[in-house]
């Protein structure tokens, strides 16, 4: 079976992709900070009969990254790696005059830093898959200038970045960066804890997701809306 590493995969986006790839008979890597709530997440998973592996940890740490590649290799190598664990830089989020240079550091750190050591870190075995991918979860706040996203928005265009520049010289992987658009997740809750407007279920980005899989088309950036759209 195919084998996934998934990094924030507890909740919201990384759970939903997670679920759907078990349902197709992927076997699973999963990251995510809490123990308590990643393991959850594994059990109902396994129930699609899919082998899953729970490492618990900090995508910042090196030692935790290779332990998810080395977990996957056991699993039969890696087909697909999704970079989704992100940090804001603050929360609530706040204008860049008094965003606090460590919570920029926070999330250029988790949102590129480590998002690039795991790809290094599992670069042999993506070459070696049959059809190696590794997807980015971006944000429209990479491209579009929002009031009080600039740190999170800033670490996300870095990784655009990243992302289209491994595709440039990777070119025997599919390396996809997907803007989701807008999701009802604990990540934006905290970003903006005042905001009460109802935003879709991450499950209902999935489709896209999968299209990309399924499809393939050529390594570069990508929005859920659009991908959605053309069904």
């Amino acid at each position: 079976m195919p084998v996934a590493i998934i990094t924030g995969a507890s909740k919201g986006l990384g759970r939903a992709f997670a679920e759907a790839l078990a349902a197709r008979g992927w076997d699973l890597v999963l990251d995510a900070r809490d123990a308590e709530v990643l393991q959850g997440t594994a059990t109902a998973l396994e129930a699609y009969g899919a082998r899953v592996t729970a490492l618990p940890g900090d995508v910042t740490d090196a030692g935790h990254r290779a332990a998810l590649v080395a977990g996957a290799r056991l699993l039969g190598g890696v087909d697909l790696l999704v970079s989704n664990a992100s940090a804001l830089g603050a929360e609530p989020l706040g204008r860049l005059a008094e965003l606090p240079l460590d919570g920029l550091r926070r999330a250029l750190e988790v949102n590129v830093v480590a998002a690039l050591g795991l790809v290094r870190e599992a670069l042999p075995s993506l070459r070696a898959a049959p059809a190696g991918a590794v997807l980015t979860v971006s944000s429209d706040a990479a491209a579009e200038a929002y009031e009080t996203w600039g740190g999170y928005g800033a670490s996300k265009a870095a990784l655009d970045q990243l992302a289209a520049v491994l595709g440039a010289e990777e070119p025997g992987l599919r390396v996809w960066a997907v803007d989701p658009g807008d999701m009802a997740t604990d990540l934006y809750a905290a970003a903006v804890p005042d905001d009460d407007d109802p935003r879709p279920d991450p499950v209902s980005v999935v489709p896209a997701l999968l299209r990309l899989l399924d499809e393939r088309p050529a390594s570069g950036r990508y929005g859920a809306p659009a991908l959605l759209e053309e069904r």
